[in-house]
């Protein structure tokens, strides 16, 4: 069935794509209108547009549906079983043990605290 549901989502997207790129532009009209096309009004006669505007439509309604579709299939197949926040792992802090400073051999103060000055 997704299957199925792909398929027609790819058609449909494809076919909108055409028919968005068959329809022309507002601006075209206003340009026809002053002498460079066949056009012979300002606001031109729209008899293609309106079949395809309504074609637009209903494929981009399509489009959607399919959508939502694919959203629930994949949404089916993916369930997590907790939530995001229950799935983290947070590593344990590590013991930090203060380094005590190793002795120097023949230094005669290796013993002495650190706050101990020598006068």
């Amino acid at each position: 069935m997704e299957t199925l549901v792909w398929i027609v989502h790819i058609i449909i997207a494809i076919a909108l794509i055409a028919l968005v790129l068959l329809q022309h532009g507002k601006g075209a009209d206003m340009g026809a209108a002053f002498g460079s096309g066949s056009s012979g009004s300002l606001f031109g006669a729209s008899g293609s547009a309106n079949f395809l505007s309504r074609s637009t439509a209903v494929l981009a309604s399509l489009f959607f549906l399919t959508s939502l579709g694919l959203a629930y299939f994949g949404l089916q197949q993916h369930k997590p079983a907790a939530s995001v926040l229950q799935r983290v792992v947070v590593p344990a802090p590590a013991k930090v043990q203060p380094a005590s400073p190793a002795p120097v051999p023949g230094n005669k103060d290796a013993g002495s605290k650190a706050g101990d000055i020598p006068q």
